[in-house]
């Protein structure tokens, strides 16, 4: 399971969710900037404060690093 941690006014997000969607990965949107909770949540995963936050099957990625994303879910 793919969750990114999201805010709608993020290019790096947006960048992010096309790449998945072009690769055929599916993947849960969480804006971040009407969840407090799940804000909260993705500062207690992370550390960070800033967006994207990848957490694909429980491993955290910080920002969109492809080549981290691409490890990850077995992309070439």
């Amino acid at each position: 399971m793919v969750i990114i941690y999201s805010t709608p006014t993020c290019v790096y997000c947006h960048s992010l969710m096309e790449y998945l969607k072009s690769k055929n990965i599916e993947y849960k949107d969480i804006d971040v900037s009407k969840d407090e909770k799940e804000l909260e949540k993705m500062v207690a995963i992370s550390g960070q404060m800033g967006v994207p936050v990848i957490d694909i099957d429980g491993n955290v990625v910080i920002g969109f690093d492809k080549k981290r994303v691409d490890e990850l879910l077995n992309l070439k």
